[in-house]
């Protein structure tokens, strides 16, 4: 079989890594940590690199993607690499005009509120994000035997933007539109949910070993409204790429009124967030599925013996589980020490060597 089938089928160099063997729920050397935004401002040499580069530019230098995604990598022995981009980046490929803009986050120009706006979501061809292919074949070649999981934002996250303009606490332009035109709500995140998995496809044929899909604000919805309303698009992500075999992993924050629905989407591996322990998010799950997570991010600004013990209580709630990953309940804090990060990592290998 040809280097990309073998990819393509998860069988790659990265197939027997402890990270992919704990999302197939199978026995592993060690717990596989890796960390929710791991490449990022935490780390100086990222600083560096990015200086006077503007967010969404730096996302489409594949030298660059490279450099971002390896550092964390080499400096905290992570288990698997987390593909360097950004949710918006399959929209701005399409042509929608937004920008991420410094301390606020991605503001889109022209909102999207009508049904003439739909026209404005073209479908995403893999010749619009070229530099993702170029990227992901280098990391994998850089990477080896460590998994490269591809990044996405979940349909309903990526309408909250659109929607919204911008971040939003509330969603209440996001839920009007829900709740008063169920008919174009569902049309808009439909197209999302093609985008979404068309952006994710690009990432496994190059190369990536796994997929994660963040619904970051998914969590301000109630589980009726989320079986509704959000997870057929989530399971049409899910579905398109059932068939390349790597593993998929959802996640969101407040998400544990939804975890059960966010694994029946069709996701081999769910997120939690810190607010549930995860013996917990297991059981509420249900089984036939890994559990990622879920030490708190403030945690690490507490001294070494209290983050220690906090991450001892989060191996201890997943003793037993079918299978465990390591994570934050969310992506590392930006002032985070990445001194504490390393430590982390040593301790959770350390204490779970088989």
């Amino acid at each position: 079989m040809s280097e990309t089938g073998e990819q393509q089928t998860g069988r790659g160099a990265a197939y027997d890594s402890a990270f992919l063997r704990a999302c197939r729920r199978e026995p592993v050397p060690h717990t596989p940590v890796w960390f929710m935004r791991q490449a990022g401002r935490s780390l100086p040499e990222y600083r560096k690199v990015r200086e006077g580069i503007p967010m969404l530019e730096s996302c489409m230098r594949p030298e660059l993607v490279t450099e971002i995604t390896l550092q964390p990598v080499r400096r905290h022995n992570v288990d698997a690499a987390i593909f360097f981009s950004d949710i918006v980046v399959p929209l701005k490929a399409i042509g929608i005009d937004l920008d991420i803009k410094p301390g606020v986050g991605p503001v889109v120009e022209r909102p999207i509120r009508t049904r003439a706006d739909l026209e404005r979501l073209r479908p995403l061809e893999a010749g619009d994000v070229s530099y993702v292919t170029e990227a992901v074949r280098l990391l994998t070649a850089e990477l080896g035997a460590t998994p490269l999981i591809g990044f996405a934002g979940a349909p309903f996250t990526l309408a909250s933007y659109l929607v919204e303009g911008g971040p939003s606490r509330n969603h209440e332009h996001t839920k009007a539109l829900m709740y008063g035109d169920p008919e174009l709500w569902a049309d808009l995140l439909d197209r999302l949910a093609d985008i979404t998995a068309a952006f994710l496809k690009v990432q496994i044929e190059a190369g990536a070993s796994a997929v994660q899909l963040f619904d970051s604000w998914v969590g301000a919805l109630a589980p009726a409204d989320y079986r509704r309303h959000v997870m057929p698009a989530s399971a049409k992500v899910f579905d398109a790429v059932a068939g390349y075999g790597v593993p998929r992993i959802h996640f969101g924050v407040g998400t544990g009124e939804l975890l059960k629905l966010m694994g029946e989407a069709g996701a081999d591996v769910v997120g939690a967030d810190w607010r549930v322990p995860l013996d917990e998010a297991a059981r509420r799950v249900g089984p036939g599925k890994a559990i990622q997570g879920n030490l708190d991010p403030a945690v690490l600004f507490a001294p070494r013996e209290a983050v220690e013990a906090k991450a001892a209580d989060v191996l201890e709630a997943a003793r037993g589980l079918e299978g465990h990953i390591f994570n934050l309940g969310h992506g590392v804090l930006p002032t985070t020490d990445p001194a504490a990060l390393t430590r982390l990592v040593e301790f959770v290998h350390e204490r779970t060597a088989r």
